[in-house]
């Protein structure tokens, strides 16, 4: 197994020493000063980084939600890029501190490779991009295609699946990173190219003109997304998964950037008490002060805020919620209850 060592630099001279998964996560991360977090090595919406070289996006508000909740900084955190089969092997090596990188939840991943999914910041699912010129606006139709896919991914097997399942022949090309599939798919390598829906819709945003190619509509897997942590230290694990729904808990109470700190003074709502840390001692629990979830969304903003800034309509992705809705609006988000 070799040493993930790329992309690395001179952030990891300064930053490995991250805990075993044996040892006390939390206490390393205050002792060294940072959270160092693994991202991708770019997927607009999710993770990239601006002209300035600072990292934004909707999986990177879960990091600084974090360095928020332990140093009460959000600029606390360090973002190690890693690619799509090096991801899992980071976080096992301990390189990274926990995986908030579009990485899918399965039951292999979850048992015995050493790594604990958290929860569910995004549901997602794969599909298909095709050129315009191609002709194609089914999957169906792809009988005999050559498609470009990323190895390390779940891509690979749900493109193995589905060709099996619809009895079509299809010829893959395997790239050892996503970007290396996409500029394939681009050079005319393959006649389509596939991953998760989200990214193809990122990805549209790197063409010259993202009006020749076409999304088609078919969605042939489950993706569901979210933070992953190295498995048997489970106060780190708590604190990620709670930190999560802090963040998905806030919106489903109506808790916003804007008013968080005036109804941490006012509310007499028992939920929003026991959430904003006046009744209970709940942060305290998880090794953090009671106030964890107003700092919180005091920097970041709650789940929905998140995802309109980074994902919906009014960023560049243009992406409706779907099943990232709440569930009280038809959708699959839903924080078990602060109490």
């Amino acid at each position: 197994m070799k040493t993930v060592l790329t992309g690395l630099g001179a952030l990891a001279a300064a930053c490995l020493a991250v805990a075993p998964a044996d040892a006390d996560t939390l206490k390393a991360i205050r002792d060294r000063g940072k959270i160092i977090c693994g991202t991708s090595t770019g997927v607009a919406g999710f993770s990239t980084q601006d002209a300035n070289g600072r990292w934004q996006g909707f999986d990177i508000d879960i990091c600084r939600a974090l360095a928020v909740a332990i140093f009460n900084d959000t600029e606390k955190a360090a973002f190690v890029p890693l690619t799509s089969k090096d991801r899992l092997i980071a976080l096992q090596a301990g390189e990274v501190d926990v995986l908030p990188r579009t990485t899918t939840w399965t039951l292999a991943r979850n048992t015995g490779q050493g790594v604990t999914f958290t929860g569910v910041n995004y549901y997602d699912g794969q599909g298909f991009m095709v050129p315009k010129k191609l002709g194609v606006t089914s999957a169906s139709k792809l009988d005999g295609a050559s498609i470009c896919v990323a190895q390390g991914t779940t891509s690979e097997l749900n493109l193995a699946d589905y060709f099996r399942r619809t009895k079509m022949k299809y010829e893959v090309a395997a790239f050892g990173t996503a970007e290396d599939a996409l500029k394939a798919y681009e050079s005319g390598r393959c006649d389509a190219y596939t991953t998760d829906v989200s990214a193809l819709s990122a990805n549209l945003l790197k063409f010259r003109d993202p009006s020749e190619h076409l999304v088609l509509p078919e969605v042939i897997s489950k993706e569901p997304l979210g933070p992953w942590v190295r498995s048997g230290d489970d106060t780190w694990f708590n604190l990620v998964r709670w930190t999560l729904y802090v963040l998905i808990n806030a919106e489903e109470l109506g808790v916003t950037k804007a008013n968080v700190k005036e109804l941490a003074e006012t509310s007499a709502n028992p939920e929003i008490r026991r959430f904003l840390g006046k009744d209970g001692n709940y942060g305290e629990g998880l090794g953090v002060t009671n106030d964890w979830a107003v700092r919180i969304v005091a920097a970041i903003g709650n789940y929905g805020e998140s995802f309109e800034r980074n994902l919906g309509m009014s960023s560049p992705m243009k992406l409706q919620r779907g099943p990232n809705a709440l569930w009280t609006e038809g959708g699959l988000q839903y924080s078990p209850p602060f109490r």
